[in-house]
């Protein structure tokens, strides 16, 4: 959740560490005032731009960044991170002598860029002060071993509109039929037809409860006798194979079910928020 938390972010520092590249590469064509301040930057000191220093909160936080992003910390690094801190503050400083910071368009962009900045703050915030227990997601995992059941099962099926054609289609199964042939010819299921029908492996959790309840009591080579009506049309089910399920360790899923939790955490600060907020239209 933290890296998803921190996407907007994190695409900032990768333009920037290209950018920062970039100006490694052709010193000539860098301002002696920017040269100047990237070697007091690398002596440690202060880093100012035409008399406005940079904080140190801001290159502080950028190079958090790049270690949440997986980067070395390293005095290259430390330098490229100042070089592009210094591009900025040269370009923002060029777009308000332009008068660009009194265009409302943009200045409606830098009041949502500020929200967002806000908003992720909250989220983080929300996760660090609610943190979810590992027995939380213990528990979370052994309700999805249960609904995932004992077996997976190979599966194939021929779907179409009409119960009629269903039937039709069984009643060619039953006098030697091709099952392969006849769902590339007539199933509506674009993930499966091409393959004969063939759903491969899976859990009858991964299929909607008729189709489920269906595979779960037939036995290994049989076709359905009747069509399987669902949501999606009325099926011609075939099972081809059973093998028990091996449902992956908890150490495998935990930090998938973390995350989970931490967005079903977030979606419920955000609903609980909206439900109290006064919102009118004028």
């Amino acid at each position: 959740m933290q890296r998803t938390l921190r996407n907007i972010a994190v695409a900032l520092v990768a333009g920037s560490l290209a950018l920062a590249a970039a100006a490694q590469d052709e010193p000539k064509k860098s301002s002696k005032k920017a040269s100047s301040a990237a070697a007091s930057s690398a002596a440690g000191g202060k880093v100012v731009v035409n008399g406005v220093t940079i904080p140190q909160s801001r290159i502080d936080a950028m190079n958090r960044e790049l270690t949440t992003q997986g980067q070395p910390d390293t005095p290259e690094r430390h330098q490229a991170v100042r070089e592009e801190l210094v591009n900025r503050e040269v370009l923002a400083q060029a777009a308000t002598k332009r008068g660009l910071d009194k265009n409302p368009d943009i200045q409606a962009q830098m009041a949502m860029a500020q929200q967002a900045v806000l908003v992720r703050a909250l989220f983080e915030d929300e996760v660090k002060k609610n943190p979810i227990t590992d027995a939380d997601l213990q528990k979370q995992y052994e309700q999805f071993k249960s609904q995932m059941g004992t077996n997976e099962y190979k599966v194939r099926h021929i779907l179409v509109d009409k119960e009629d054609e269903a039937k039709a289609i069984i009643a060619e199964l039953n006098k030697g039929g091709d099952f392969a042939k006849i769902a590339k010819e007539k199933s509506k299921d674009p993930g499966s037809k091409d393959n004969g029908g063939d759903l491969d492996w899976g859990p009858s959790a991964r299929y909607v409860k008729p189709f489920a309840d269906a595979i779960q009591s037939m036995q290994k080579g049989q076709t359905t006798t009747a069509p399987v009506k669902t949501d999606f049309g009325y099926h011609v089910i075939r099972l081809d194979d059973v093998r028990p399920l091996k449902v992956p360790e908890f150490s495998e899923l935990k930090e998938q079910f973390r995350q989970r939790a931490q967005q079903q955490q977030i979606q419920k600060l955000v609903m609980d928020l909206r439900q109290k907020a006064k919102v009118e239209e004028r």
